[in-house]
């Protein structure tokens, strides 16, 4: 696996984007698409978080053609942060050069931390229009701190028992009303520090073959 940096022509600068390809993508079409989005920009946040690169590592090995970005501001993309707004803005334009590149593939939608408000914005919006993503994986998902909408019954939400930036409790209250599972990590922070193995197995293992 070898990761591809590209650059986007975003709506306020630069967007500074990497793409990994299944090791066969040679001789077969990969299997779909994933869009990874990275924590907040603010504090840290980069597509090379390690939560985020643990989800790009997992969709490879899943046969998905996989792409990150970095936000505005973040890294060599211009901008500034926009509250979630231009982000989402921003990777639906993701989106759309990648089914342009392959088209007619699925695609799954995949975030942690503020990433995860980003893409459910972005599910929402793509249900509106008709062309919502195949699946979702919401990694330290943070409803209280954003106001993340319903999501799809099959959405695979992981989260840390001991996550002290967005509580358990949360994550809880906005999951209950939805009837949507909570994959729990015990022992876990938000960054799923010593847990990142965890991500990627019950991905992989909750996967269509």
């Amino acid at each position: 696996m070898k990761t591809q940096p590209f650059t986007l022509a975003g709506a306020a600068g630069p967007l500074e984007c990497a793409l990994d390809l299944p090791d066969d993508a040679q001789n077969n079409a990969p299997r779909g698409l994933a869009l990874v989005a990275h924590p907040h920009p603010l504090f840290g946040g980069t597509m090379e978080n390690k939560v985020v690169t643990t989800l790009m590592r997992a969709f490879v090995s899943l046969g998905y053609a996989t792409v990150r970005m970095n936000f505005r501001g973040v890294g060599a993309s211009g901008g500034e942060y926009d509250e979630g707004r231009g982000e989402t803005d921003d990777m639906a334009q993701l989106l759309e050069h990648m089914r342009a590149q392959y088209p007619g593939l699925p695609f799954v939608l995949s975030g942690f931390s503020f990433g995860t408000f980003v893409q459910t914005q972005l599910q929402k919006r793509l249900e509106e229009q008709g062309t919502p993503a195949e699946r979702l994986v919401l990694c330290g998902a943070a409803p209280g701190k954003w106001p993340l909408p319903t999501v799809p019954k099959d959405t695979i939400v992981i989260h840390g028992e001991q996550d002290e930036t967005i509580p358990l409790a949360d994550v809880f209250d906005w999951a209950r009303p939805q009837d949507l599972p909570v994959i729990v990590v015990p022992g876990s922070d938000h960054f799923f520090n010593r847990k990142l193995q965890h991500i990627k197995r019950f991905v992989v293992e909750m996967w269509p073959c």
